[in-house]
C-alpha cells in the first residue's frame, strides 16, 4: 500500500533544509538529487509511485525550493559546499546507505558525495546528468565564455540560463509532443528564478560549474575502478546535453543499464510511469 508523502524541514549546518519523504524507513533508501532550476518537487511523481517498497528522500539544496536561501555574501554557492550540506543532511536523517538518483545538478552534487563516501552509496541512478566534457552540447558556448571571463559575460549568461524562454526549452527540448507538458512546470520555475536574490545565487553557482568539468576525469576514473551499480536514464529530446552521453557512461561501466526514453531533459515530466518501472526493477535486483 502506498505510504503518504510528508514534507519536512531539518536543521543542517545552520540552515533549514526542506525535504520530501515517503516509504518505510527500513526499506532500501533512494536519495533524490534535483536539477536546475527545479527542486525536490520534480521527484513528486516517483514518490507517489515507489513508496510501497522503497524509502525515498528528496531534499531542496540551499538556495532552491523551500530550503533557506542564504545571502551569497555569507554562503559560498559552490558544488563542493552543496555536496557537503547534502552529505550532512543524509547523516542528520540517519541515512547510512543509499542509492543516489542524480538529475542535472544532482550529478555534480552526487558524484562528489559518492567520491568522498563510496561506502555509503549502494548504486547510482543518472537521469540527464553529465560526467564527460563531450556531454555538454553546443548551447554551452556562452556558458564556457562566462567561465573564462565572468564580468564580460555575466549579463549574457543570465539571459542564456535564467530566461523564461530557456526555462521552457529546458523542459520541451525538441519533443514534438508539446501537449504532454504542463506549462506550470516552467512558469513556476521561472517565478522561482525571478525571486529577489536568485539571479546572484544561480550565477554564483553556475560560475562554479566549471569545477565540475575539471572533475569529470576524476569521476570517470572512479567509475572505471569501482564499477558501481549504475542505471542511466536519458531523454532523447534533451537539448541541454549531448545525446551521446549515456553511452559514455557505458564505456566507463560496461555493465551499466542504459535506457534512452522518448522524453526531454526532465524525463519525469512525461515518462514517470516508465521510469518508475525501470527504477523498481533496478532496485529490486539490488535488494532481492
Amino acid at each position: 500500500m502506498e505510504s503518504p508523502i510528508v514534507y519536512r524541514t531539518v536543521q543542517v549546518d545552520g540552515l533549514s533544509i526542506f525535504y520530501r519523504e515517503a516509504g518505510p524507513k527500513d526499506a532500501p533508501t533512494i536519495l533524490l538529487l534535483h536539477g536546475l532550476p527545479s527542486s525536490s518537487r520534480m521527484f513528486q511523481p516517483l514518490l507517489t509511485r515507489l513508496s510501497d517498497n522503497f524509502h525515498l528522500v528528496a531534499p531542496d539544496y540551499p538556495g532552491f525550493g523551500h530550503s533557506d536561501w542564504p545571502d551569497p555574501k555569507h554562503f559560498d554557492y559552490t558544488f563542493d559546499h552543496i555536496a557537503s550540506v547534502m552529505t550532512d543532511f543524509a547523516q542528520v536523517l540517519g541515512l547510512s546507505h543509499y542509492t543516489l538518483y542524480m538529475q542535472d545538478y544532482g550529478g555534480p552534487v552526487g558524484f562528489r558525495m559518492a567520491f568522498a563516501h563510496s561506502d555509503r552509496v549502494r548504486a547510482l541512478i543518472v537521469q540527464d546528468a553529465v560526467a564527460h566534457n563531450e556531454g555538454l552540447g553546443a548551447n554551452w558556448a556562452a556558458r564556457r565564455a562566462f567561465w573564462a571571463d565572468r564580468p564580460a559575460n555575466e549579463a549574457a549568461l543570465r539571459t542564456n540560463l535564467l530566461s523564461l524562454a530557456t526555462t521552457k526549452t529546458r523542459h520541451l527540448g525538441d519533443d514534438p509532443n508539446t501537449e504532454l507538458y504542463d506549462p506550470d512546470l516552467w512558469t513556476d520555475e521561472y517565478a522561482f528564478l525571478s525571486a529577489p536574490g536568485q539571479a546572484q545565487i544561480q550565477s554564483d553557482l553556475f560560475y562554479d560549474y566549471r569545477t565540475n568539468v575539471e572533475a569529470y576525469p576524476k569521476w570517470q576514473l572512479w567509475m572505471q575502478k569501482t564499477h558501481p551499480e549504475l542505471l542511466v536514464l536519458w531523454g532523447k529530446h534533451d537539448l541541454s546535453f549531448d545525446l551521446g552521453e549515456p553511452e559514455r557512461y557505458r564505456k566507463d561501466v560496461p555493465k551499466a543499464e542504459v535506457h534512452v526514453l522518448d522524453a526531454g531533459h526532465f524525463a519525469l515530466d512525461t515518462k514517470a510511469d516508465e521510469i518508475a518501472v525501470l527504477v523498481r526493477q533496478f532496485m529490486s535486483a539490488l535488494h532481492p
